[in-house]
C-alpha cells in the first residue's frame, strides 16, 4: 500500500456522521480506548485531523510536533462545527499525491509520507470504531480502508515497537469479518461494549 494513494475522505465522512450521532449525555461514557472518554475521544480525532492534515500539506510546525501523549485531549464548545471541518479538510490534504511522497511529521514523528496517510487512515477507521461502539452507532468502514488498515496492521505484527503503538493484538478467528480481524490487530477487542 505504500506506493500508492488513498481517498481518506470516505472515511474520514463516515467519523463526522458517528460525530454527529453524539449526544451531549454520551460526552462522559467510557470508550474502547481505556484513558478516553467519548469527549476525549472526539477531542483526540480533532486534534489528529488536524495533526495529519497538515502533515499531507507538509506544513510541519506546532500541529505536527506535538505527541498525542502530552496532554488528555478534549472537546471546545464549537466541536460540532469543528470536527467535520477538519476531517474534511483531512481527506482533501491526503487527496494531493505530493502528500504521499517524501517526508512529514505528525505526532512528533518523522515519517515518509506513504506511511503518515496509512497511519492518518488507520487512526481514524479504528477511532471511528471506537466512537461507534461507545455511542451505540452502527459502523461499516469505507472498504478501502478498512482493507488498507488490515493490511498496514498485519504487516505490524511482530515489530518490536508495535505494542507501545498499538498495544498487543486481540486474537480474532481467522473467518471473523475484516473489520472485527482489523480491530483486534489494532489490540481492541471487537466484543467491546460499554
Amino acid at each position: 500500500m505504500t506506493d500508492t494513494t488513498l481517498d481518506l475522505g470516505p472515511q474520514a465522512r463516515i467519523v463526522a456522521r458517528l460525530a454527529e450521532g453524539v449526544t451531549d449525555e454520551q460526552l462522559s461514557g467510557p470508550t474502547p480506548c481505556p484513558d478516553y472518554a467519548v469527549r476525549n475521544l472526539l477531542g483526540h480525532l480533532a486534534g489528529l485531523a488536524v495533526a495529519f492534515r497538515d502533515a499531507g500539506h507538509k506544513d510541519l510546525g506546532a500541529t505536527t510536533d506535538t505527541s498525542p501523549t502530552s496532554a488528555l485531549p478534549d472537546i471546545g464548545p464549537g466541536w460540532r462545527q469543528e470536527l467535520p471541518k477538519v476531517l474534511e479538510e483531512l481527506g482533501d490534504a491526503w487527496r494531493d499525491p505530493a502528500a504521499w511522497t517524501g517526508m512529514t511529521r505528525a505526532g512528533g514523528v518523522d515519517l515518509p509520507g506513504p506511511v503518515a496517510g496509512l497511519v492518518a487512515v488507520d487512526e481514524i477507521m479504528i477511532h471511528g470504531w471506537d466512537l461507534a461502539r461507545a455511542t451505540g452507532q452502527p459502523y461499516e468502514a469505507d472498504p478501502a480502508a478498512l482493507q488498507a488498515v488490515h493490511d498496514f496492521l498485519l504487516a505490524s505484527v511482530g515489530d518490536p515497537t508495535r505494542d507501545s503503538i498499538f498495544g498487543p493484538v486481540v486474537p480474532v478467528p481467522a473467518d471473523a469479518p475484516l473489520l472485527d480481524r482489523a480491530v483486534g490487530l489494532s489490540g481492541r477487542d471487537p466484543g467491546w461494549t460499554p
